[in-house]
């Protein structure tokens, strides 16, 4: 099934529910999966992204276990 069908059967199927707080249910996991979508940054971690993207355009790349070794570093900051 691909994503199409897929959103298309749970329409369907939630516009058959009649059960309100049921309803609130999916709402408040759809809600909470819009949260999730982003991530706030610092001002700092927003500039030092910025600046890895053009240093990247370069071709100035470091391994990705260290860029993951920095994001948990931001991450943990917050």
């Amino acid at each position: 099934m691909n994503t199409i069908q897929l959103k298309q059967e749970l329409i369907q199927r939630i516009s058959r529910i009649e059960d309100v707080e049921f309803l609130n249910a999916i709402k408040t996991i759809l809600d909470y999966n819009k949260r999730d979508a982003f991530i706030e940054l610092t001002a700092n971690q927003e500039k030092e992204l910025i600046f890895a993207s053009k240093e990247g355009k370069k071709g100035n790349v470091i391994p990705e276990s260290e860029m993951d070794q920095k994001v948990e570093e931001w991450l943990g900051e917050k």
